[in-house]
């Protein structure tokens, strides 16, 4: 049995595709439909669910709880598999029937989910990032305010982010500090030169596969292996694209930094400038060969040692 659910607010439509046939169903997004929905999902092979920005997290969490083998897809992957089978409308019903014919033709594969204490750091994490960019969208209009009323309102809310940005960071710590793995791994991320405890803490929250895959897998899985584009005679230019754009993003300021303090990583840039490397590229594959140290050190336990650094 194959089970595709289409998350939204209020409600959850789901398509059923067993050996009888398709059956659909619509519950409200509620605690207790959840856990009576848990016990009629135990025969599924593939209960698939979009990511909605948040939404589906409390039914993904409930469903891994309970050992259900739940998958979380790409909407944008859906949409193109939906567009190859000539199903150009979209509702929530189509999109459930697709979720669930989704799961039966491709069967995506199950990944193992965040712990409980790692969702949290996560979340964390991302509101620090939302409470930066809130800081960064404040600070522009200050710039262009004149009205001594409109300052002094950019002002307060100025002063209740700080306030609220290093109470975050204080409760980040604390998390760091109740788990000892967590804390020896942020300590091994933190020897290297370049990478800083922002870095580090995005790669412990939204990247637990690091140290734990193939160093092809986790280049892949952040978006930094460059994808072909060719076809017949023509070669088009290898470009990076998808991943995990929070990592990524954490990883080009690490570079940044690392080029400039990093011994073995300026001389991989220079090295790639020398041989006629665009600066963005060259930046790129710091980034890329920053990942695998790092992949290598969680995975070896061994801190940074210029000496041995591959």
């Amino acid at each position: 049995m194959f089970v595709g659910i289409d998350v939204s607010k209020d409600q959850l439509e789901l398509a059923w595709r067993t050996p009888s046939g398709l059956k659909r169903e619509r519950l409200a997004y509620q605690e207790a439909e959840l856990q009576a929905l848990v016990a009629r999902l135990q025969a599924a092979q593939r209960i698939v669910v979009e990511a909605t920005g948040g939404y589906e997290r409390l039914l993904v969490a409930t469903l891994a709880a309970a050992g259900l083998p739940v998958v979380v897809v790409n909407p944008r992957q859906v949409r193109d598999f939906a567009r190859a089978l000539g199903r150009l409308a979209k509702t929530d019903r189509i999109d459930a029937e697709v979720l669930a014919l989704f799961g039966e033709r491709i069967r995506p594969p199950l990944r193992r989910p965040l712990e409980a204490e790692r969702a949290a750091l996560a979340a964390l994490v991302a509101r620090r990032r939302q409470l930066l960019e809130m800081r960064q969208a404040e600070r522009n209009r200050l710039q262009t305010a004149y009205e001594a009323a409109v300052r002094a309102s950019i002002a307060v809310v100025l002063q209740a982010l700080e306030q609220e940005l290093a109470r975050l960071e204080q409760e980040l710590e604390a998390q760091l500090r109740a788990c000892g793995v967590w804390q020896e791994q942020f300590r091994l991320l933190c020897s290297v030169p370049g990478v800083g405890p922002v870095t580090a803490q995005v790669l412990l929250a939204e990247l637990p596969e690091l140290g734990r895959i193939g160093r092809r897998q986790v280049v892949k899985l952040v978006g930094l292996a460059p994808l072909n584009r060719d076809s017949g005679r023509w070669r088009g230019r290898r470009r990076i694209w998808g991943g995990r754009g929070s990592v990524r993003a954490a990883l080009y300021m690490a570079a940044l930094v690392g080029v400039r303090y990093n011994r073995r990583l300026r001389a991989f840039y220079q090295r790639l400038l020398a041989r006629g490397k665009a600066k963005k590229v060259a930046l790129v594959a710091c980034m890329r060969k920053l990942l695998l140290w790092l992949h290598a050190i969680v995975k070896t336990g061994r801190p940074w040692q210029e000496a041995l650094a591959c």
